[in-house]
């Protein structure tokens, strides 16, 4: 706490910028390659990599979790148990995370671990001391840098024992209900490339091999059912896009089709297919967010779909592997937009958007503060995944770049701008290139200072630093925009939890956070809620972004009152669960508060009226006194990363803890909105209302015997015998814009000695299903 007030003496001294618009800096070493990350809160970013052999140890085996914090840019390492290759993950209404699934016990090399389960896979490796993740159910709780990171409350709780699925999942998709529950759909039940055998007879099941249900957390008695859409999209299925509509009813898109399905009666209505059949979901890896929801579209969610692939069905192979070579093929350029409920009741379909600058596959949006969407990462050609041959390649000596099926990697970020006129939405403009491959396994994720964090790529079947596209643990921070000035708002009086519905708040921004007219700068500020979501494979699972309606007062002292409107009163819009608040004043946005948005459990949220806001008073006289918007080239590395730390609201077990550390300040840019110069006395939302409303890990292991084995098992990913490392790739001389073409399992934590889940969650054993119940009448203490 000390050096926090240290740390705020020095930033209302000097309220720079650390970072320079448009660049790249060092993110520092994230000690296990990042395939997957979260912002836990305002101290530190989890992360979260398959198992395999990373030099760095805990606990006598290699790691495969870390924690990075924002002001070191240093790691801690972590200890998960299970093997999460490619799990699924997301928020829960109090602030934790949890992640779903993942693989079997995995060996050096990729092979299937030393003890064999008898359905394909393994479950315990003596080797790398992995246990069977396949039904995991895996909490976190995260904790900053006041807490005791030695203590268990700090650490995973992985231990299917005691918490596991109903099915085994890897590559499942996971999208959060209003009450705060998350729906679970499909993925695959051991390893491989698509989600299918060939020739395809068995499209439900694969044999084994595919899981077409799918289930919900907490189980709370129901049962994993089986999803049609899932049998229909055989093949790719894997990492469905999904998103909850206002009406309850969840947007799911996989292979080229798409529906809406209502989790309460398990219907699908179909919708539109993908125009040009470009399949966007794994491997194919397509860009997707939901665009900004904003009073001015009513929030009314679309959703943009870019990149991804269009190849052929018969060249997309089957478990083993892909029938072309994949590093050949261009990816797609191709965007379209969704709107799944429209307003006016008219039938969904797919709209034309501009392409984008270059083909991308495994390309990630990342939804900015300002409104716009930043796109990073991926390659001009090919698919995610990996392999030692493809149908026309049979030899991994023979394979041009490794284990990869990509090659151009595109180390330029591009924006897109949802509001610009048709033909304008795109630019990388002032944009530096990366010279580091952000291939298969990257991940990226907005930052509570606005940057943004890039890390990961690892396009190999285990450690591999010699390829041509190696294993990386090298982060990077990208600076968009709106780094260009040396001031930014500063923003007080922020509430730590936001209802749905009730009394609107005050947050004042003083004269000093911004220059020039107060007038102007009044009707160029937004409040907006985003919640970076869950990242991994590309995906940001979870991610939203809505601009909270205010009206404002200009005082005479050139400070801003913005009287601002709590969330609208539908959960479906934005479920509940954390998130960030950024006020942005002339496209500049200050740093983000965490704030809890709902009642902070699982349960069916409170919902109030639309907040009524006052009419805007302005005044011609009042005007900012900040120092301009002149750039700042001043490096974050060389400032300690104090950029990275902002007024943040911490939740602690039981009580919530106002931690109000400022960050540094940015200066003004014109921004692409302006609100009506003075708004009228009114409900601030008009909208629709809401609708009313496991395995043991030791002697238990068994075979299943009521499930045929695929013809395909989690050999399929491991290394052949004319596999090598003698490919050298260089970084710094790529081509960065394409080149053409049994130890047990430690005691359960204190939190469920007592039959209480994580966070004081009351929990009981369901006696239809491997999930525990989680009781949603239970209150329970928040903690970040």
């Amino acid at each position: 706490m000390f050096a926090s007030i240290l740390l705020l003496v020095s930033w209302l001294a000097s309220p720079a910028i650390a970072g320079k618009a448009g660049s790249f800096a060092d993110g520092g070493n994230t000690s296990v390659s990042a395939m997957m990350m979260f912002v836990g809160n305002k101290d530190k970013v989890y992360i979260i990599d398959k198992a395999e052999g990373n030099a760095a140890q805990i606990n006598g085996h290699p790691a495969w979790g870390a924690v990075w914090d924002f002001n070191t840019h240093q790691t801690q390492l972590m200890d998960i148990k299970t093997n999460v290759f490619c799990a699924s993950g997301m928020h829960l209404p109090n602030g934790s995370y949890v992640t779903f699934g993942g693989n079997g016990a995995i060996a050096p090399g990729g092979n299937i671990g030393s003890v064999p389960n008898g359905q394909g896979a393994a479950s315990y490796d003596a080797t790398y001391q992995d246990y069977d993740g396949s039904k995991s159910i895996r909490v976190l709780n995260p904790c900053t840098d006041s807490d005791d990171f030695t203590s268990s409350n700090c650490q995973w709780f992985d231990n299917p024992d005691v918490l596991s699925m109903q099915k085994k999942r890897w590559y499942s998709a996971a999208e959060p209900l209003g009450d705060g529950s998350v729906a679970l759909i499909g993925g695959f039940v051991n390893g491989g490339y698509i989600n299918r055998n060939t020739p395809n007879t068995d499209p439900e099941l694969e044999g084994g091999a595919a899981e077409p249900t799918y289930e919900f957390y907490p189980a709370n008695g129901r049962n994993a059912t089986v999803m049609q859409f899932m049998i229909k999209t055989s093949g790719l299925n894997a990492y469905a896009h999904t998103y909850l509509m206002p009406s309850g009813k969840m947007l799911v898109q996989a292979n080229i089709s798409t529906m809406l399905w209502d989790p309460e009666s398990n219907t699908e209505n179909a919708l539109p297919d993908m125009p040009g059949s470009v399949a966007r979901v794994y491997p194919a890896s397509g860009a997707v967010a939901m665009l900004p929801l904003t009073p001015a579209n009513n929030y009314t969610p679309t959703v943009i779909f870019c990149g991804g692939s269009d190849m052929p069905d018969h060249l997309w192979g089957n478990y083993s592997f892909p029938n072309t070579d994949t590093w050949l093929y261009p990816a797609s350029k191709d965007c379209q937009r969704l709107t799944p409920e429209p307003l006016d009741g008219s039938a969904p379909v797919y709209v034309q958007d501009d392409d984008m600058i270059e083909g991308r596959t495994m390309g990630q949006f990342i939804i900015l503060p300002d409104g716009k969407i930043l796109v990073v990462n991926g390659g001009l050609n090919g698919t995610a995944g990996y392999a030692t041959n493809t149908g026309t390649t049979l030899s991994y000596n023979q394979m041009p770049f490794g284990m990869s099926l990509a090659s151009g990697p595109v180390g330029t970020p591009a924006l897109y701008d949802p509001n610009a006129p048709a033909g304008s939405r795109w630019s990388n403009a002032g944009f530096q290139t990366s010279n580091i491959a952000r291939l298969y396994h990257s991940s990226a994720i907005l930052l509570p200072d606005a940057s943004v964090l890039i890390a990961g790529s690892n396009p190999n079947v285990d450690v591999n630093l010699t390829t041509y596209f190696p294993t990386n643990y090298q982060a990077e921070i990208f600076y968009p925009d709106y780094f260009s000035g040396n001031t930014r708002p500063v923003p007080s009086g922020i509430p730590s939890n936001l209802s749905y519905g009730g009394n609107p708040f005050d947050i004042t921004v003083p004269a000093s956070s911004y220059s020039g007219s107060s007038n102007d700068a009044a009707d160029n500020t937004t409040v907006v809620v985003i919640r970076p979501g869950w990242t991994t494979h590309g995906m940001n699972m979870g991610q939203r972004f809505l601009q909270l309606n205010n009206t404002y007062t200009v005082n005479s002292d050139g400070s801003l009152t913005l009287h601002t409107a709590q969330m609208p009163p539908n959960p479906n819009i934005f479920q509940p669960g954390p998130a960030m608040l950024f006020v942005v004043v002339n496209g500049i946005p200050s740093n983000g508060t965490f704030v809890i948005i709902g009642s902070g459990s699982i349960e069916t949220q409170p919902t109030g009226a639309a907040s009524v806001l006052p009419d805007s008073v302005r005044l011609s006289s009042a005007s900012g006194s900040a120092n301009g918007s002149s750039g700042n080239d001043t490096d974050t590395a060389t400032n300690g990363g104090v950029s990275h730390t902002a007024m943040i609201v911490g939740s602690v077990v039981a009580a919530i803890i106002v931690l109000g550390v400022i960050g540094g300040l940015i200066g003004v840019c014109v921004s692409r909105r302006r609100r009506a110069a003075a708004q009228k006395n009114t409900s601030s939302y008009a909208m629709r209302n809401a609708p009313g409303g496991s395995g043991a890990l030791s002697a238990v292991y068994g075979a299943d015997s009521s499930k045929a084995l695929r013809s395909s098992d989690s050999s399929a990913f491991s290394l052949q015998p004319d596999y090598d490392h003698s490919q050298q790739w260089s970084g710094s001389t790529a081509n960065l814009t394409g080149d053409g073409r049994l130890s047990p399992y430690h005691d359960a934590p204190p939190y469920l000695e007592d039959s209480r889940g994580p966070h004081g969650m009351s929990m009981e054993l369901d006696p239809y299903a491997s999930q525990s119940r989680m009781s949603t009448s239970s209150p329970h203490g928040r903690r970040y």
